[in-house]
């Protein structure tokens, strides 16, 4: 299994937006090493889902339940999309400012590449997370 990390604006779609559709298309990604990864997920994986811009923070753990496919919002046929849901919210948030600062976490990709959307975090730094979330 692998494990990620996939940023969504709140007030474009948040974790409760996700939680209230059970499925969702991860849709609108324009970023070439985003869409890399993306194409290297498998049914089953994890990711973190991350409020970027509002909050700065993971909130919760959602299930890559379908592979890549055409993403439904690009007319070129160019772009993929993968479809989420949720598993389970985290007991409290992770902020960016906790993982920044946090020495464990000091490789991972949100602080490197902080502009991309769609990042994989190791198993280790998963369980970290999970346990600064309080599981």
């Amino acid at each position: 299994m692998q494990y990620w990390l996939m940023k969504s604006e709140p007030d474009v779609f948040s974790w409760d937006d996700l939680v209230e559709k059970k499925t969702a298309e991860w849709d609108g990604v324009r970023n070439h090493q985003a869409q890399l990864h993306m194409k290297s997920m498998r049914k089953g994986d994890q990711a973190f889902f991350y409020h970027s811009n509002i909050g700065l923070e993971a909130v919760g753990v959602m299930e890559i339940v379908e592979e890549a496919t055409a993403d439904s919002t690009d007319d070129t046929g160019k772009w993929l999309a993968v479809h989420v849901s949720p598993i389970r919210k985290l007991p409290r948030p992770v902020t960016l400012k906790t993982i920044k600062s946090d020495p464990a976490l000091s490789e991972m990709s949100i602080i490197r590449q902080s502009r991309l959307s769609v990042a994989p975090v190791s198993p280790e730094e998963f369980r970290h997370i999970l346990r600064l979330a309080g599981e």
